[in-house]
C-alpha cells in the first residue's frame, strides 16, 4: 500500500500527504533538520508511511442504509474492537483475582466486581471516542500534548504497566500448558511456547481484519463456555450470587477481604487498554467530516463495548461463584481429603502444604484452582479449567502485545517497520516473564513435581519428535510473519522467497517497499 493510496480517499477527514508535506500540516518528506523544528499539533499528521498491526492494509466499511434509528447490519459493521478490549478483562490476572475473591470472600465482594466493569465501561466509552472524533489513538495524543520528557516518562510508565500485565498473562498461559500436558512441559518452556504462539497470532492479521476478530471471538467463546461449565458442575446458590453482585455490602470483612476488594478493582481497571481501544476504533473507515458519522460511531461503539463487558463479567462471575462455593473457609487438609482417591493426590500434597496444626485456609491460584476442581469434580473439570486458562492467556497476550506496539509508535513517533515494532516491543514483556518463570514460579511448579514422572523412553521420544516439529512449524510462521511485514532481508533471500513466500506475495511486498515514503 503506498502513503498516497492510504490518504488520498480521504475518507477519515485526513487530508492526503503531499510531495511538499507543509500544506496540511504533513512532516513525513520535510528534511529532517526542518521536522525537528515543527511542534506537533493536533493537526499534524505522523507516520504517514508506518503500517499499524490490526488494519494495516484495510478498514471496515459501514454500510449506508435509508432506515432511520438503529440498524444490526451497522452493529455488525462496528462490532471487533470492544470484543479485543474486553480480552483484558479476562486475562489469566483477573481469572486469578476472581478465584481469590471467591476463596477469600466468598460472594461478598461480587458488586466490587460489578461497578468496577461499569466503571471500566465509562472509561473504555471516553478512549473510544477519543479514537473516533479525532482519528488519533490515546498514545499519539499524548505526543501531540506533552513535551518530550513528561511524554517519556508516561510511556514507560505504561510500558511497565503491559509487562506486569503481560507476566500475569504469560504465567498463566505456561500454567494451562503445564496442566494440559499433564506436567510435561515446565513453565519455562510453557512461556516460550507462548512467546512464539503469540507471534503466529499476529500474523494472522494479513489474513484480514475480520479473520482476527473471529478468531478472538473464538477465544472468548471458549472462555464462556469451559468457566460456563465449571459453574453448571458446582451448582453455587443462586439466591447468594444475586446479593453478592446487588447488595454494595461487605459483612464481618476484615482487612484479608478489603485488600482482595481493591485487588479486584486494579485487576480490571488497566490503564493500557484505554490506549489499545482508543486505536482499535480507527479500524473502521468513518468519515469524520460528517459530525452525523461521528455520532452514529460513538453511539454504536458503545453498545458493542456494552455487550463486549457484559460477556466479560459474567465470565468472571462464572469464576468467583465457583470458588466461593468450594473454597471459601476451606483448609489445605480439606481439600487433600478430598483428593485421596484422586489420580492428582500427589501434585495436591505438594500444592497444599499446611504449617499450621491442620488450620492453614487455602491460598488459591491458577494451579491450585486447577487441581481442586480436579479432586472435586474430576479429572475432566481440571482439564476444562486449563482450556479455559489458555484460551484467555493466548487471547490477552496477543492484545497486550497490540497495545504494547500502540503505546510505542504513538509515544516514540516510530518508523520502523511493523515486524520490528513487534518484535521490540514483546521482548520488553517477555524477557522478565521468562525470567521469572525460569527462576522463580519454575522452582515450585516443576522440581518437585515434573522429577516425578515417570515417563518411557519411547514416549519421551514421541513427545520430543513432536515437540521439535511444533516449534519448527511455529518458527517457520514466525519468518513468514516478519517477511511480511517488510523485513528487507528476508524478502530479498532467495531461500525465504522459494520456500517461505509464494511468488505473488514476494513480489507484490517488493513493490510495497518500493513506494513507501522513507
Amino acid at each position: 500500500m503506498s502513503v498516497n493510496k492510504a490518504y488520498s480517499a480521504d475518507q477519515n477527514g485526513e487530508a492526503p500527504t503531499t510531495s511538499a508535506g507543509t500544506s496540511n500540516g504533513s512532516t513525513t518528506n520535510l528534511p529532517a533538520h526542518l521536522q525537528r523544528q515543527i511542534v506537533a499539533t493536533e493537526q499534524t499528521h505522523l507516520k504517514a508511511s508506518t503500517k499499524q498491526a490490526y488494519f494495516a492494509d484495510e478498514k471496515i466499511t459501514i454500510p449506508q442504509t435509508d432506515r432511520v434509528g438503529f440498524s444490526w447490519h451497522k452493529l455488525w459493521a462496528f462490532t471487533g474492537p470492544g470484543f479485543l478490549m474486553s480480552i483484558a478483562y479476562l486475562d489469566p490476572g483477573n481469572i486469578e483475582s476472581d478465584l481469590q475473591s471467591g476463596a477469600i470472600a466468598k460472594y461478598k465482594i461480587l458488586w466490587v466486581l460489578l461497578w468496577a466493569t461499569i466503571l471500566g465501561l465509562l472509561m473504555q466509552r471516553l478512549a473510544a471516542r477519543l479514537g473516533v472524533v479525532t482519528g488519533l489513538h490515546l498514545a499519539e495524543m499524548c505526543y501531540r500534548q506533552y513535551k518530550k520528557l513528561p511524554r517519556l516518562i508516561l510511556w514507560v510508565m505504561i510500558e511497565i504497566a503491559i509487562i506486569g500485565s503481560d507476566m500475569q498473562e504469560v504465567i498463566g498461559t505456561a500454567i494451562a500448558i503445564y496442566l494440559l500436558s499433564n506436567k510435561f512441559v515446565p513453565l519455562w518452556l510453557g512461556t516460550l511456547i507462548t512467546i512464539v504462539d503469540t507471534f503466529t497470532f499476529l500474523f494472522l492479521d494479513k489474513y484480514g481484519l475480520r479473520k482476527l476478530e473471529f478468531l478472538f471471538g473464538v477465544l472468548i467463546t471458549i472462555m464462556a463456555v469451559t468457566f460456563g461449565y465449571e459453574y453448571i458442575v458446582s451448582a453455587p446458590d443462586q439466591m447468594e450470587v444475586i446479593k453478592g453482585m446487588f447488595i454494595p455490602w461487605c459483612k464481618d470483612c476484615n482487612s484479608r477481604v478489603l485488600l482482595q476488594a481493591v485487588g479486584v478493582v486494579g485487576a480490571v481497571i488497566m490503564p493500557h487498554n484505554l490506549y489499545l481501544h482508543s486505536a482499535l476504533v480507527k479500524s473502521r473507515d468513518i468519515d469524520r467530516r460528517q459530525s452525523a458519522k461521528v455520532r452514529e460511531a460513538n453511539y454504536y461503539f458503545f453498545i458493542e463495548a456494552s455487550v463486549a463487558l457484559f460477556v466479560s463479567f459474567i465470565i468472571n462471575l462464572f469464576v468467583v461463584a465457583v470458588f466461593a462455593h468450594g473454597m471459601y473457609g476451606q483448609t489445605n487438609n480439606d481439600v487433600l481429603e478430598v483428593c485421596q482417591n484422586r489420580s492428582m493426590y500427589e501434585d495436591a500434597k505438594n500444592s497444599f502444604v499446611d504449617n499450621n496444626n491442620g488450620n492453614d485456609l487455602i491460598d488459591a491460584d491458577l494451579y491450585k484452582g486447577g487441581l481442586f476442581l480436579g479432586c472435586t469434580f474430576g479429572a475432566a473439570a481440571m482439564f476444562i479449567w486449563g482450556i479455559g486458562i489458555l484460551a484467555a492467556g493466548q487471547s490477552s497476550t496477543m492484545t497486550g502485545t497490540y497495545a504494547g506496539q500502540f503505546s510505542m509508535e504513538g509515544f516514540l513517533n516510530l518508523q520502523w517497520p511493523r515486524w520490528r515494532r513487534v518484535l521490540f516491543t514483546r521482548l520488553i514483556a517477555i524477557v522478565p516473564t521468562f525470567l521469572l518463570a525460569f527462576f522463580r514460579v519454575n522452582l515450585y511448579f516443576v522440581i518437585n513435581q515434573v522429577e516425578a514422572l515417570n515417563v518411557t523412553g519411547v514416549i519421551l521420544a514421541v513427545v520430543c519428535v513432536f515437540a521439535i516439529l511444533y516449534l519448527l512449524f511455529n518458527l517457520y510462521l514466525v519468518i513468514h510473519m516478519a517477511a511480511c511485514m517488510g523485513n528487507r532481508f528476508l524478502t530479498n533471500s532467495q531461500l525465504i522467497q522459494k520456500y517461505v513466500l509464494p511468488s505473488q506475495n514476494s513480489f507484490s511486498i517488493k513493490n510495497a517497499n518500493s513506494t513507501y515514503v522513507r
